[in-house]
């Protein structure tokens, strides 16, 4: 098992126990794929929900750039949903469990298709 699956597992793991979701193996595969080289670093592996400039990059860089989505209230409050399903208290939001989340909030799965 390569790195890379090792994360995706512990993505999952996430997913299941702080989530409360059943992921889609396939779907939380290609997210974390689309992420990069960036889940191998431990800062931008995660996602600091408690930095502005942070929800701001998640916002146009995944939600606009990526899925396509038109900039709106919308964008923020499904942030503040995924991020509050996480857990605000959770210190480590992984970057790839958030895309899911997002992706799947909003319907986008055809982007990874």
């Amino acid at each position: 098992m390569g790195r890379r699956d090792e994360l995706i597992a512990k993505y999952a793991e996430d997913l299941r126990t702080k989530c409360g979701m059943e992921p889609d193996m396939d779907l939380l595969t290609k997210v974390t794929i689309g992420c990069g080289p960036s889940i191998y670093d431990a800062d931008s592996a995660t996602v600091a929900a408690s930095q502005p400039g942070e929800i701001e990059t998640v916002k146009t860089k995944y939600l606009m750039k990526k899925l396509g989505l038109p900039d709106g209230p919308a964008l923020d409050e499904a942030i503040n949903s995924v991020i509050e399903t996480y857990g605000k208290s959770e210190r480590n939001k992984y970057r790839a469990v958030v895309y899911y989340m997002l992706c799947k909030h909003f319907g986008k799965e055809a982007v990874y298709a």
